[in-house]
């Protein structure tokens, strides 16, 4: 008789006898060697917006659409922990916590730091939000896990060491590499992976690996990975424990009905046992929690006591209240040696129709939005850096909360509720116009004569124009003609110098541009298509409120030429007719020209389109590389979900129902603008696809721009829009496409490396996250396409490549959104589809040579040209301003290889400073080397007095973080050849040297000057 009977019999005497129990659980069980240990591990997975706001959702508000109250779940947490100290509970989300913590009397907050001190509160992963791993960018990974842990290293003295990625939709190898090796993490947990992946890794007990997401770093980025067997909730067998769940609770009173404790226990250990079957070791994790659980914490916290009391009373097993840090501890002392596991887990379906890729594009424009507040907020932080962070005045703060936000899985992915949309819409809103007036300042300072010291209340003003790409912007739309002129100063905030080419929307026909040293700068006038002009009418007055007047004519191009980490300022003015003035483009329709071929390009770069007005030919004089391409648009006709199947393709699943090819308008001609800056070809694709193709003269790359929308729903169908290039590169059904911006990934279509694929979905089962960038190749060519926002790519055939631009769709996927993709833009009470404008950018190189051009452009889309404008009049600009600055010696230019992510003044005084290595191992010939960094050559005026090297998230010193890292062993030969990495930085000479694909991080104190100002 097992010593449950036993000690139920003896409960049933004493309750025979009408005596009523007290019964002391015991939970202080710790791991037991030899039994299987189930880690009973507290949790809830609070999403930062999804179907209600991050606010609605922490106040509990809105409760028509979700019942949760993230404020519930952090109130009764703190009363459930203290009743036993063996209990225990991990919490996530920073930007819940914060709220809470925030709102807590000091006796409160002395609990809590007593709780988290003792490891009975473990804060994990540790970022403002769980972020995606698909749809989001490096530094915007870097950026919102530096703020979480920054809070959690000063108010609790704290560094996370676990990532706990439970359901973003597919995972990165960046995120295992980057945001987990290289923070510290010694162990990374997530669910979501294909189910055929799932089902192989069960079979073989490969649930639990190491992971090796980067080539250039090998085993020396390996990191601990377990894969949940079914999902984040609690194991099979009903132990859910919120009040209002179905589960049957723990009913131990034998006085009452419905006593259930042999039937509870013998549940919990055939899961246990189930589970241990497809795992290694004598360990596992009960993950016990799912979505916004907890808001009643003693619901469940009594009813594990009672499971932990009694399982291990019947000794079959062993349960203990755990953590992940427990766990991973436990699996490590185990000394096992793991199924090693490299590249990365996309695409992520759940079953064979449903596949995950639509939200690689899902709400292009949110997606497009957050992309430039990124690059924005990396300028202004550096604008804010050169001035002196305010104690009062505007900051970069809120824009820094804002993108964090926004990497949530259920932000920038576009699957969230429109509303939640929204929220994130305005809330970078907000950010951005903070940080615009604190960027215009910060210009207006370093252009004033005489701010070589603090700046507080410049004179000069500046003004931006963010509306600029649907030609919005007015302080250049004014009239020149009495004297004035428009001074348009342009940042750089990449650390070498910057050749690009300015457009900005102007009226006059009679303008010329001047250098900031008074010389005349060739420029080019183009008439702004009337598909531009249509969007700045509705969309201006939608986004602002007002109407936006006049329409200008022109816009303006010309060459801009701009130090590293610095301004250079341009002044356009009206001239006489005589005189020298801007070249208007000559303008050329192909229509009546059908026998002949057009050529478009005025330096190296030539395209030749063929009579029927498509693309025929790309020549390059200075590669001597000739390849004949086509650019066309088609649309996958979404799955409405009608079928033998219900899937339906929706703001999650690509599920395509057949393609319908999009044939150009024969009828209407191309129309070509010619001129000494920029050739331009327009075209009308359809009634709801415009086209502009630009070659620069000086540059070597063609530019497309597309205006797409409103996409078409009268048919029924909702529709999935995308653009081709098709050549006749024989590409064996291989294509690259980056990791989250970052390391570029080899893809075989129909193919993955680590297990037998049964293809589906031949299309979405084959295309893949693309943040910067997708190639082929053919052993003497690269094709390659550049993207301006995060979207969904593939190469469906050899020679192809094709990017997803634009969804819009009629049907809800059933993921839990319940709501239709299907955005509109509403004006004057009248709705329509929305449209999409955005460019992509290729070239073709020879074999080998075109990773310089992905990697150098790749950073300047990013990073785009800061533009602020002024007006003068009359005077001379520079009598009164400095028109040119760079923060670097002038004689210096960070290498071709380096970027700088992050400049950034902190509270306290000291600077976070961070430089990335831009190349893979073996990626260039030449440009794949070590690069270093002269810290005195880019701080030419300022004397580093301390500096210390951090954890890439800046918590925690870097030689401290390798020396405690969990090292973890590999089944199979050891790794490869040596990683590359710099050296101990002296801090006499200051050179910071980086390896491939190296980041590195800093945590610098300048000397201040002996009044205490900030020195520019």
């Amino acid at each position: 008789m097992g010593p449950v009977r036993l000690a139920l019999l003896a409960v049933v005497a004493l309750a025979a006898a009408g005596e009523a129990v007290y019964i002391p659980y015991n939970t202080s069980a710790g791991v037991v060697a030899g039994k299987l240990n189930v880690h009973v591990v507290p949790h809830t997975h609070d999403d930062v917006g999804w179907l209600k706001t991050v606010d609605q959702y922490y106040v509990g508000s809105n409760n028509s659409i979700q019942g949760a109250c993230v404020q519930n779940v952090l109130d009764s947490l703190i009363p459930a922990l203290l009743k036993d100290e063996n209990r225990k509970f991990i919490y996530v989300e920073q930007a819940f916590f914060q709220r809470w913590w925030r709102n807590q009397n000091d006796m409160i907050k002395d609990t809590v730091k007593g709780l988290i001190s003792s490891g009975r509160l473990e804060l994990i992963n540790g970022g403002m939000c769980m972020h995606d791993e698909a749809t989001v960018h490096y530094i915007d990974m870097i950026d919102q896990t530096t703020l979480g842990h920054k809070f959690i290293k000063e108010e609790f003295g704290q560094i996370p060491r676990i990532g706990w990625q439970i359901d973003p939709f597919g995972h990165s190898a960046v995120q295992a590499y980057l945001l987990g090796a290289e923070v510290g993490f010694d162990a990374f947990y997530f669910f979501r992976i294909d189910y055929q992946d799932r089902d192989t890794r069960k079979e073989t007990k490969e649930l639990e690996v190491v992971w090796r997401g980067s080539k250039s770093f090998g085993s020396s980025a390996d990191i601990f990975a377990g894969i949940f067997p079914k999902n984040y909730e609690p194991p099979p067998g009903d132990f859910y424990f919120e009040v209002d769940d179905d589960s049957p609770v723990v009913q131990d009173d034998p006085l009452l009905f419905d006593y259930n404790v042999e039937e509870r226990v013998n549940d919990f250990v055939a899961a246990a046992l189930a589970q241990a079957n497809i795992t290694r070791t004598n360990h596992i994790m009960f993950t016990m929690g799912t979505d916004f659980k907890y808001q009643y914490a003693e619901s469940w916290f009594r009813n594990m006591d009672k499971l932990i009391h009694y399982v291990n009373k019947d000794g079959r097993i062993n349960a203990l209240y755990s953590t992940p840090s427990i766990y991973t501890d436990a699996k490590y002392a185990a000394n096992e040696q793991w199924p090693l596991k490299t590249n990365d887990f996309f695409p992520y379906a759940d079953n064979p129709n449903a596949y995950w890729t639509g939200y690689f594009t899902s709400r292009p424009a949110l997606k497009r939005y957050v992309r430039m507040m990124s690059g924005y907020y990396l300028a202004a932080r550096q604008l804010e850096f050169f001035k002196g962070k305010s104690k009062s005045g505007p900051t970069t703060d809120y824009l820094g909360d804002a993108l964090a936000l926004a990497q949530h899985h259920d932000a920038v992915t576009g699957t969230e509720k429109q509303h939640v949309a929204n929220d994130y819409a305005k809330r970078l809103s907000i950010g951005y116009t903070r940080a615009q007036e604190l960027v215009s300042t910060s210009l207006a300072c370093l252009t004033e004569l005489g701010s070589k010291s603090h700046c507080s209340s410049p004179t000069t003003k500046f003004s931006q124009c963010l509306l600029l790409n649907i030609t919005y912007c007015p302080p250049s739309q004014t009239d020149f003609s009495k004297g004035k002129s428009l001074v348009v100063l342009v940042y750089n905030s990449l650390g070498w110098k910057r050749e690009d080419v300015l457009r900005v929307p102007v009226f006059s026909d009679s303008i010329v541009v001047h250098d900031s040293e008074g010389r005349e700068v060739e420029s080019q006038l183009l008439p702004i298509a009337s598909a531009s002009l249509n969007i700045r009418d509705k969309h201006v007055k939608a986004y602002l409120g007002t109407s936006p007047g006049a329409k200008p004519k022109f816009w303006l191009a010309f060459p801009v030429s701009v130090p590293p980490l610095g301004f250079n300022t341009y002044f356009v003015s009206s001239m006489k007719k005589s005189a020298s003035v801007s070249s208007k483009s000559t303008i050329y329709s192909s229509q009546g020209s059908e026998n002949s071929n057009l050529q478009v390009g005025q330096g190296n770069l030539k395209l030749q389109y063929n009579a029927a007005g498509a693309f025929s030919l790309y020549s390059d004089s200075r590669t001597l590389i000739e390849a004949n391409f086509e650019q066309k648009y088609k649309y996958y006709i979404g799955q409405d979900g009608n079928g033998s199947d219900p899937q339906a393709s929706g703001a999650y699943i690509f599920r395509p129902n057949g393609t319908v090819p999009i044939k150009t308008d024969s009828q209407v001609p191309l129309t070509v603008l010619r001129g000494p800056i920029v050739d331009e070809v327009h075209q009308q694709i359809n009634s709801w696809i415009y086209q502009i193709t630009r070659v620069y003269k000086g540059k070597d790359y063609v530019e497309t721009e597309f205006i797409v929308g409103p996409v078409p729903t009268d048919d029924g169908n909702g529709k999935e829009v995308a653009a081709e290039i098709v050549s006749n590169m024989a590409t064996n059904k291989t294509f690259y496409t980056d990791s989250s911006g970052r390391d570029f990934i080899k893809r075989i279509r129909d193919y993955r490396s680590e297990w037998k694929i049964e293809v589906h979905q031949p299309i979405a089962g084959n295309y893949y996250p693309v943040n910067l960038g997708i190639y082929v190749e053919d052993g003497n060519k690269e094709l390659s396409v550049l993207v301006d926002r995060s979207i969904g790519g593939s190469s469906i055939k050899d020679g192809q490549i094709e990017l997803m631009l634009h969804r819009r769709l009629l049907h809800d996927d059933g993921r839990g959104v319940a709501e239709a993709l299907n955005e509109t833009v509403c004006l004057d009470n009248q709705c329509e589809g929305l449209i999409i404008e955005g460019k992509y950018y290729l070239k073709i190189d020879p074999q080998g040579e075109g990773s310089r051009w992905r990697r150098t452009f790749g950073q300047e889309i990013y990073s785009p040209l800061l533009l602020a404008f002024s007006e003068q009049d009359g005077g001379n600009w520079a009598n009164s301003h400095i028109p040119k600055f760079s923060a670097m010696d002038p004689t210096y230019s960070l290498p071709d290889s380096v970027a700088l992510l992050t400049l950034q003044e902190l509270e306290d005084g000291s600077v976070l400073l961070r430089f990335a290595h831009l190349y893979e191992a073996g990626e260039h010939k030449d440009l794949s080397a070590l690069a270093s960094v002269d810290l005195k050559r880019v701080f030419p005026n300022k004397k580093i007095g301390k500096i210390i090297e951090t954890s890439l998230s800046a918590n925690q010193e870097r030689a401290a973080m390798e020396k405690k890292r969990l090292k973890w062993k590999v089944q199979g030969p050891p790794a490869d050849g040596k990683v590359v990495r710099g050296g101990p930085m002296d801090p006499s000479k200051l050179v910071i040297e980086l390896g491939p694909m190296e980041i590195r991080t800093f945590i610098v104190n300048f000397e201040r000057s002996i009044s205490g100002k900030q020195l520019l």
